[in-house]
């Protein structure tokens, strides 16, 4: 997703699936706690529908509309946690495996050499 774009800009958007199917408006974005970079697309499904979370990190913003990389059947099966409210970490990591989004264990602490152990010194 472009980082570039105002958040408050997307909202009122069309948003369309991996085929073109239209998905419905984006009602509300969120965004990262750490970074404050969008993260993810609250998007009406339909009149009397609830809002349906997508990713907005392989989301692209094409002539105006967001095109999201999956199937719509898959957008509307996607956990719902209601919109307005803060998205905990472990609903964001349902969905990111909903959408089948790896998301990365934290980096490892490099492996220090320290020195010898004690005892194993050399006379």
């Amino acid at each position: 997703m472009q980082t570039d774009i105002d958040p408050r800009n997307l909202i009122g958007r069309k948003a369309f699936d991996r085929n073109g199917v239209k998905i419905g408006t984006i009602d509300e974005v969120y965004l990262d706690d750490a970074t404050g970079v969008p993260e993810w697309a609250a998007i009406r499904t339909g009149l009397f529908s609830r809002d349906a979370f997508v990713p907005l990190e392989p989301s692209e913003l094409v002539e105006g509309t967001l095109h999201v990389p999956f199937d719509r059947a898959l957008i509307k099966d996607a956990p719902d946690f209601g919109v307005g409210r803060h998205l905990s970490p472990e609903q964001e990591l349902q969905l990111y495996h909903h959408y089948g989004l790896d998301v990365a264990p934290p980096t490892p602490l490099p492996d220090h050499d320290f020195g010898k152990l004690a005892g194993t010194e050399d006379t």
